[in-house]
């Protein structure tokens, strides 16, 4: 475990320098007082975030928010199923449990589909690995994986994939400042404009996921909200 640290700071460093350069490359305009980003974050959904968060307020007491920060293989997915799994053995319908996973960071690119992940080479990027190939991933394997596509040991084949989770009522929102400057990093990488790249990012986020102003803010909401917090990687 001791010796995984010394890298683990290294990534985390290395994603500073990244939000550092592409806070460099974004117009200053973007963060002038009131804060306002280049672009609605709200833009993909005619209810605003805040009223995304208040479909909390229907369901039962077993509420918790999952903040994922890196990229952590299946468990960034398993970890909400489990969670839901568990508590409906315990007697807790689904209907009945407040679950919200916050892809934010490192995480976003799972938010997108497969189109931008081929085109912008996010699994290099974001250090990704296809469990097929091995090599970084060309494609959001989370987005409507085929069957038998993740089996755990001891219990088989296992619903982890985005639409799956959101089947069975999981919340999914991403983090739109981290949107907003990677983007901006892999527009200037690309010798491409920002703007167009954010825009392109935002167009490829999958049915069903919320775009938040920053996923600090969506923990911050969901724990309001009475969820728990746990850290998902």
């Amino acid at each position: 475990m001791k010796k995984g640290i010394p890298n683990q700071a290294n990534e985390r460093r290395n994603f500073l320098k990244n939000v550092a350069t592409g806070a460099a490359a974004l117009s200053l305009t973007m963060f002038a007082p009131p804060f306002k980003l280049s672009a609605s974050p709200l833009d993909n959904n005619p209810d605003d975030a805040d009223v995304w968060f208040n479909q909390l307020d229907k369901k039962g007491k077993h509420k918790i928010v999952f903040d994922a920060v890196a990229p952590n293989e299946t468990l960034t997915f398993a970890w909400p199923k489990i969670y839901q799994l568990t508590n409906t053995m315990t007697g807790t319908p689904e209907k009945d449990m407040g679950i919200v996973l916050v892809l934010r960071h490192e995480t976003i690119a799972y938010a997108m589909e497969s189109r931008l992940w081929e085109k912008y080479k996010f699994g290099e990027f974001f250090k990704i690995n296809d469990p097929v190939t091995k090599g970084p991933s060309t494609r959001n394997m989370y987005w409507q994986p085929k069957a038998g596509d993740f089996k755990v040991p001891g219990i088989g084949e296992v619903e982890i994939g985005i639409n799956q989770l959101q089947d069975h009522g999981i919340m999914i929102c991403v983090c739109n400042m981290a949107m907003t400057v990677l983007s901006a990093v892999v527009a200037q990488s690309m010798n491409m404009d920002a703007k167009t790249v954010y825009n392109d990012w935002k167009s490829g986020v999958l049915p069903g996921i919320q775009i938040v102003p920053a996923g600090v803010w969506a923990v911050g909401r969901a724990q309001e909200h009475g969820c728990a917090y746990c850290y998902a990687g």
